[in-house]
């Protein structure tokens, strides 16, 4: 994971190992790649698929605004 972040530049997101899957399937996450946005108010909304640039900076400044 650490080459990944390195390599993506992604290293501003919080990033977490769940070897077990665990995490995923308590999110009812079954494929890749999959976004988890978590709001202040704890409510996770999960987005399975490719999310491009914009759609994304969209998610996470609504996130920041709430």
């Amino acid at each position: 994971m650490v080459d990944f972040v390195e390599e993506t530049g992604v290293g501003n997101f919080e990033h977490f190992i769940d070897a077990d899957g665990a995490i995923w399937e308590a999110l009812s996450v079954t494929d890749q790649p999959a976004f988890a946005f978590v709001n202040d108010n704890g409510e996770i909304d999960v987005n399975v698929g490719a999310l491009g640039e914009e759609e994304l900076t969209n998610r996470i400044e609504a996130l920041l605004a709430s």
